[in-house]
């Protein structure tokens, strides 16, 4: 445990802030899952009305920093290519 007034602060954020990240990468999870439950059905215009709402969540996770760039580039790729596949 941190002895410095300092350092004590730093831990409370980064547990404040642990806590906000994780509640922001499970609800990108959950979106990103609805998607693929979607495409799982056999459902085309359900899986394209869930990608249209995640591909917002997904970007606005890689602009917080929550995720890298390129992992939001790559589901978005992958989940629209399943989408496309399903016709």
């Amino acid at each position: 445990m941190a002895n410095i007034k300092s350092a004590k602060k730093r831990a409370r954020q980064n547990t404040v802030r642990r806590a906000h990240n994780m509640a922001q990468r499970s609800s990108l999870r959950t979106s990103i899952k609805k998607v693929v439950v979607a495409i799982a059905s056999g459902d085309k215009e359900a899986a394209s009305t869930a990608y249209k709402a995640a591909s917002p969540t997904i970007d606005s996770m890689a602009d917080k920093g929550i995720i890298h760039k390129n992992k939001a580039a790559r589901h978005k790729s992958r989940l629209n290519q399943h989408i496309k596949d399903m016709e």
